[in-house]
């Protein structure tokens, strides 16, 4: 079933100006815009399921955070917000769109990593998500496996290089001593 909203009176605020003008939304997405009073938004006014009054407000579009934690687990602790509580306070100040951090654990694929999270989110978040990707293990596979996800939209892909017993190494580089970039045979220590 379609649904349609009509914001009315309000100052429209886009890419490229600003304009006082009535916002025709249609299943969630913006549709088109016309001057307020026009014989368009008036049309607009007659079949629209819902009319919202922005008389003297700003219609803004929704804000994008590329670079949340929700649920992550992180040096023995978690995040304080789950899918449920972050979105919704997204929601409230404006954020539409989160691109949040999806983690593969150590012996499991990026797959299972990134499906574990979506798990998390799905049916839970007020608003619209995409994830980054973190590696916990960089191996052949992986790097392979990657190529897929970016397939299903995963854009950016981060990786920590410091010791394994503080969680996430991937084991490209070893902070500790090790050699670097998967040659493990001597220590870079004190050479």
């Amino acid at each position: 079933m379609s649904t349609r909203i009509l914001v009315r009176g309000g100052l429209v605020v886009t890419a490229a100006e600003e304009t006082h003008a009535d916002v025709l939304i249609e299943d969630g997405r913006i549709a088109a815009l016309a001057a307020h009073g026009s014989s368009a938004a008036e049309t607009w006014a007659d079949g629209a399921d819902r009319v919202l009054d922005a008389a003297g407000r700003y219609v803004i579009p929704g804000g994008v955070d590329a670079h949340t934690h929700m649920e992550l687990p992180f040096g023995g602790t978690f995040a304080s917000d789950d899918f449920e509580t972050g979105t919704r306070a997204a929601a409230w100040g404006g954020t539409t769109t989160i691109v949040d951090f999806a983690v593969q654990t150590v012996g499991h694929t990026l797959r299972e990593g990134l499906d574990a999270w979506h798990a998390k989110a799905d049916g839970k978040c007020a608003i619209d998500y995409a994830f980054h990707m973190i590696l916990s293990d960089v191996d052949d596979s992986s790097l392979k496996e990657m190529d897929l996800l970016v397939e299903e939209g995963v854009t950016s892909f981060k990786s920590f290089i410091r010791s394994r017993d503080q969680g996430f190494s991937s084991g490209v580089g070893d902070v500790t001593g090790g050699a670097v970039a998967g040659d493990r045979s001597e220590g870079t220590s004190g050479k």
